[in-house]
């Protein structure tokens, strides 16, 4: 006598810890594979349920894209963030939390960030959900300056404009390190970055503008541009 098989029907879960379990499947699936591995069915075949199970818990598929960025980079965030030692000069609290976003095992993280800011291009939900996250980045290393320098007035630093340029810093290279084009001892720059943004007077960083790169500037060698 013959018999067929069939796939094992998902277990029966309340609404909550199904759509629980939806939210964190999705989101394994893009810290390992990038934003753009999110799909109803990639989604389904990672928690184990049907497309249609899951497309009634998240039906407008670019909303859950972006709620899913939020959870990684927010997590991220916050971790890093949290780390902040009060009892430990600003200099070296900023060069720990550098070297942390930039270790290699965070590459999953950048790759969600660097995917972010093409998809979030044509996705109006997520653009709206990485302006926000860079938005709090910014202000809790603005926020976190700002309290250093009410301790030691001797640090004469603009905070809005330090923690713009630490974090144009860290997302150049984080997304560089993505292909391998990256400089061989990245804590080294990370070193020098921070050195040059915490030595610029506050009145300096506030007011002067880089100028526009003219001809002489465009014509050096790749090498001096790194």
């Amino acid at each position: 006598m013959e018999t067929t098989s069939r796939a094992a029907a998902p277990r029966r879960l309340p609404p909550e810890e199904r759509e629980r379990s939806i939210v964190d499947g999705a989101v394994s699936l893009a810290a390992e594979s990038g934003l753009e591995a999110l799909t109803v069915r990639a989604v389904a075949a990672r928690v184990g349920v049907t497309p249609a199970l899951v497309a009634h818990y998240r039906p407008v598929m670019e909303s859950f894209v972006a709620e899913v960025f939020t959870a990684i980079v927010a997590a991220e965030r916050e971790e890093v963030i949290g780390s902040y030692d009060p009892a430990v000069d600003l200099r070296t609290n900023l060069l720990r939390l550098i070297e942390t976003l930039l270790d290699d095992s965070r590459d999953d993280v950048a790759m969600v960030w660097v995917q972010s800011w093409a998809l979030g291009t044509r996705n109006e939900a997520l653009g709206a959900r990485v302006r926000a996250e860079m938005d709090l980045w910014h202000s809790a290393l603005e926020d976190l300056i700002a309290r250093a320098i009410a301790e030691d007035p001797a640090l004469r630093v603009d905070p809005g404009s330090s923690a713009w340029m630490l974090l144009a810093m860290v997302d150049g290279m984080s997304a560089h390190s993505l292909v391998h084009w990256a400089p061989r001892d990245r804590a080294a720059l990370a070193r020098r970055t921070l050195t040059a943004v915490l030595d610029v007077p506050a009145t300096e960083a506030s007011t002067t503008e880089a100028p526009a790169p003219g001809a002489s500037q465009l014509a050096q060698p790749a090498e001096n541009l790194r």
